[in-house]
C-alpha cells in the first residue's frame, strides 16, 4: 500500500467532500474492508494533499460538533486522473507478468 494512499484518498474523495472520518468510512466500506487506515495514516495524509493544493478544505458543524470538509480541487482532480492512470497500466503490466 506504501506509495498509494495518495491515490486511494483522492478517489474517495471524487464524489464530493467529506470529512476526515467519512474518508476512512468511505474508503473501508469501497474497499469492502481491504482498506482500514488509521486515522494517523489518513489525517497526516490530508493535510499533506491539502498544503500540494490538490485538496480544499472548509470548517462545518454536525451535531454541534465542527468538522473540517475535504474536496478534490481542480488541480486534485487532474492529480488522480494522472496517479489513475499510472496505476492502470501498472496493474496491466504486473497482470500480464502473472497470467
Amino acid at each position: 500500500m506504501k506509495g498509494h494512499v495518495d491515490l486511494l484518498l483522492l478517489s474517495t474523495l471524487r464524489t464530493g467532500p467529506l470529512h476526515g472520518y467519512g474518508v476512512v468510512e468511505k474508503l473501508r466500506g469501497l474497499s469492502e474492508g481491504a482498506f482500514d487506515l488509521a486515522e494517523g495514516t489518513v489525517y497526516p495524509a490530508l493535510y499533506r494533499l491539502e498544503a500540494a493544493g490538490l485538496l480544499s478544505s472548509s470548517w462545518t458543524k454536525a451535531n454541534g460538533r465542527r468538522r473540517r470538509l475535504y474536496e478534490l480541487t481542480s488541480r486534485g482532480r487532474g492529480e488522480l486522473a494522472r496517479e489513475r492512470d499510472e496505476w492502470q497500466a501498472f496493474a496491466h503490466a504486473v497482470e500480464v507478468v502473472v497470467t
